[in-house]
């Protein structure tokens, strides 16, 4: 009896977290902006609300900025961060050496209106063809999913 009272006390900061949800539709696509001929290491500066093309299909260049932009439900302030996991074809890093994931984990911030996942191609081994994939976590719940083929 005493090892179930103990697990349960063990549960109960995690179930007295609020727990998030999507609101709404969730955008996926391509940045738009009107940068061209960006060099390795620029990168563009985009607001929250910039406009986002639909497609799956993200040019392998410079300067492309791809990723989705949702809307969360029930966010309270101190709540558990969000991961942002990105899974690649294999990135180069400047070192050389191949990056398959990316983690980041964001704070939740009750007062704004959108949250945004997004990847830039700033350097020349970054820009890898293939399937992206971004998935958005809670602690251990996926909140979302996206697919992106790179071109």
């Amino acid at each position: 009896m005493r090892q179930v009272i103990w697990a349960v006390g063990l549960c109960l900061p995690v179930l007295a977290q609020a727990q998030v949800s999507l609101q709404g539709e969730v955008e996926a696509g391509l940045f738009i902006h009107q940068h061209t001929d960006l060099k390795e290491g620029e990168r563009v500066l985009l607001r929250n609300d910039q406009p986002i093309e639909p497609t799956r299909s993200i040019p392998a260049r410079l300067g492309s900025k791809f990723g989705v932009r949702f809307s969360l439900a029930g966010k309270q302030q101190g709540d558990q961060p969000l991961t942002f996991l990105y899974l690649t074809p294999g990135v180069i890093d400047g070192q050389g050496q191949r990056l398959d994931r990316f983690e980041v984990q964001q704070a939740l911030q009750p007062h704004t209106r959108h949250e945004v996942m997004a990847f830039e191609f700033s350097e020349q081994g970054e820009v890898v063809p293939g399937q992206w994939r971004f998935l958005v976590f809670q602690g251990p719940r996926k909140l979302l999913e996206e697919h992106f083929e790179v071109r």
